[in-house]
């Protein structure tokens, strides 16, 4: 995506090369070289010419993001090292003992037999007690997802091997199954070009989820990534790993390919940071799949096709929303699964490099995005821990994973991070409602969930380099400390009004925009909203279930002082089991909030279709909250056209900054009505005057 500014006019556009074949990409700062070695050279250019409507129209070709169900939007654990379903049962009732939310608990490969897919270790995960633990969490709302890689193991005695060499579902060279290594040892990879590949998958993830009844699956490794190099045999007469170093010290007997051009082509791209051959570390280029397509050709596609069969998989199985988190991605990966950053590190500058990976994704068609939270490697400070779930309380999805060899790091294991993970998570589960409320955004549109401050002020030449602070949606705004031993956060505030969505009393305005310096203890994170907005919120809770049913809150801001102001804002609500996500059918409904400013005259109003949906479910707005206004008091409440003894509380608003374009910050006022009963399945309209000086 380019946006550059022509006399004070932001003007964006986007060009795609798709091209599966490996790349050089070389940026100078004024120019931008690809250096492709084979396929098709196929460009696509997007007209924009505002950011988002680059991301619509990018999203229209490659496929709409998938929708996500709404306990995706919760927090969720996971650590490779969970010895015991034991283990993963503290873990569940340590959250809940230390009072932080927690959706989602996920298995790395500690639940399967020898690292073997779609399997269970029959002592540390047997299925009787893993299955009266999954009835014991889902009753209460959670959820479960367990990891699987693509490598099937060789193994005579495995049935997910032998129906795969039955049905001659791997991928091949030499006309015999290509052999690598990864966790189980010796490993087959599926080739999912092959519609008998998909179909065998698919029958595989059915015969799991019979076993096991998971919510989602996560699909790792997925490059693919190889132990080895070249051309493997399995070794005669000795043990593969032999279980004693670490599992992906490379133990078959190899030999580079140097004969093909496939494997030794005239250009080498530097793939992996290193002067290495083409195939290092996974499937060799020469190697073939369905219809005769060489790796060399295919190689980029391996975990976007593996993202496709997975999706079906479970989409015909459930008949549900799927949920898959995919570690390798390709144009369109979006349109099937969620993404992670894959193994980060546990440091400072890890966390900065966060949050413009997570932008970039948003951009790319895959905005359900974020990093391994305190780091997957090695052990984080406490210190960065607690600066970390203060950033990752607001990446769209929201996980803390550590490496097996790392000391347990979840949220809990140290009191101060529990009490910075109790104030930013508690903040996202308030959020809630409006964070799925851009999931559907994306899924009809493609706009990115979290997003650069360009994507709401491409006038504003100050914001575009700018990637330690990033917007959820248009107007929420996060700053966060990312720098050890730092209290305080120099903040970027583009053009407008600013509010504390923590104290709503709180605020910084100015007219071109500033930076501004606030003061950022331990515990604390900046998340401010923007004028002319409104936003849906909930009450939070330890669960989304649970979340979800309380009552809702309206926050409207409007302009500092201003006399004539309009701010508006949407809900969607839905049952995120169901696999589309669309409006109609009685099963969801859209709300379009309106607000306008007027000669002191207060109107905010609500425009609803399809619902009967949030009728059923007794959803109420019980408070509105509306920032910026002027005057000394409120008063003449009516609801519906009709007068309303409802008690408004009226509280002067502090500015951080001072109104550089004159206006009387002294006079802004946080107008709360509290106790309303209002049907969020029914249009209301409500209006008050503001008393105004003399």
């Amino acid at each position: 995506m380019d946006l550059r500014n022509v006399g004070g006019k932001a003007y964006a556009h986007g060009v795609l090369l798709l091209n599966s074949n490996g790349m050089d990409v070389f940026y100078r700062g004024t120019s931008l070289t690809y250096k492709v070695i084979g396929g098709v050279l196929d460009f696509y250019f997007f007209a924009g010419p505002t950011p988002l409507a680059v991301v619509d129209q990018y999203t229209q070709l490659i496929g709409r993001p998938a929708p996500m169900p709404y306990w995706a939007f919760g927090f969720h654990q996971c650590r490779w090292g969970y010895h015991n379903l034991s283990v993963v049962e503290d873990v569940v009732a340590s959250y809940q003992k230390a009072k932080i939310p927690l959706d989602v608990i996920w298995n790395d490969d500690d639940h399967m037999d020898g690292h073997k897919d779609f399997t269970l270790n029959p002592v540390n995960y047997s299925r009787p007690k893993l299955l009266a633990f999954l009835e014991k969490i889902h009753n209460m709302g959670m959820k479960y997802i367990v990891i699987i890689d693509p490598g099937i193991g060789i193994n005579a005695t495995y049935g997910v091997y032998q129906r795969g060499l039955a049905k001659d579902v791997f991928i091949k060279h030499g006309g015999e199954p290509y052999i690598a290594q990864v966790w189980p040892g010796a490993v087959n990879f599926p080739d999912f070009l092959n519609p008998k590949t998909v179909e065998w998958w698919g029958d595989e993830v059915r015969r799991f989820h019979e076993l096991v009844p998971v919510d989602g699956l996560w699909i790792d490794m997925n490059e693919a990534s190889n132990f080895c190099s070249g051309k493997c045999t399995i070794p005669e007469g000795r043990i593969c790993p032999n279980g004693t170093g670490p599992g992906w010290i490379c133990c078959l007997d190899c030999k580079n390919i140097t004969n093909t051009r496939w494997d030794d082509p005239p250009y080498k791209i530097n793939a992996s940071g290193l002067q290495v051959p083409i195939g290092y570390k996974t499937i060799a280029t020469s190697a073939v799949h369905y219809n005769g397509v060489l790796e060399y050709d295919a190689h980029s596609l391996y975990g976007f096709s593996q993202s496709i069969a997975t999706h079906k998989a479970l989409q015909g199985l459930q008949g549900k929303r799927p949920f898959i988190l995919s570690r390798s991605t390709y144009v369109g990966s979006g349109k099937y699964v969620a993404h992670w950053t894959g193994d980060n590190q546990g440091n400072w500058e890890n966390l900065k490099y966060s949050i413009s990976t997570m932008l970039n994704f948003g951009i790319f068609g895959v905005p359900m995005v974020g990093a391994d939270i305190c780091g997957f490697y090695p052990a984080p400070t406490e210190e960065l821990c607690n600066r970390w779930i203060e950033v990752g309380a607001f990446y769209p999805f929201s996980r803390d994973h550590a490496n097996y060899y790392s000391p347990r790091q979840e949220l809990y294991q140290w009191d101060s991070v529990a009490e910075s993970a109790r104030n930013a998570l508690g903040m996202r589960y308030r959020l809630l409602p409006y964070l799925y409320t851009l999931n559907y955004q994306a899924h009809t549109t493609g706009a990115p969930i979290a997003r650069p401050l360009f994507f709401s002020f491409p006038d504003y030449v100050e914001s575009y380099g700018l990637s330690t602070q990033f917007l959820l949606g248009s107007g929420v705004m996060v700053s966060p400390v990312l720098e050890q031993g730092k209290t305080a956060v120099k903040a970027l505030f583009p053009p407008g009004t600013w509010f504390s969505l923590f104290d709503m009393t709180q605020a910084i305005s100015s007219k071109g925009g500033q930076y501004v310096t606030l003061d950022t203890p331990l515990h604390a994170v900046n998340v401010h909203v923007y004028q002319n907005i409104i936003l849906p919120m909930q009450q939070g809770g330890m669960i989304s279930k649970e979340a979800r049913k309380t009552p809702f809150s309206l926050v409207v801001t409007f302009p500092a002082g201003a006399q004539e102001a309009e701010a508006k804002g949407q809900l969607f609500l839905d049952n995120d089991e169901l696999p589309e996500m669309k409006l109609g059918g009685g099963s969801s409904t859209y709300v379009d909030f309106y607000a306008t400013l007027s000669k002191g005259q207060v109107k905010l109003w609500s425009e609803v279709q399809e619902g009967q949906f949030a009728l059923q479910n007794g959803w109420i707005v019980q408070k509105v909250s509306v920032l910026g206004l002027g005057g000394t008091g409120a008063s003449d409440l009516e609801i519906d056209g009709a007068a309303e003894n409802v008690e408004m509380s009226v509280s002067p608003q502090n500015f951080l900054a001072p109104l550089s374009d004159g206006g009387d910050a002294k006079s802004s006022l946080l107008v709360e009505i509290g106790g309303l009963k209002l049907p969020l399945g029914k249009n209301f309209a409500m209006s008050w005057k503001m008393g105004m000086k003399g």
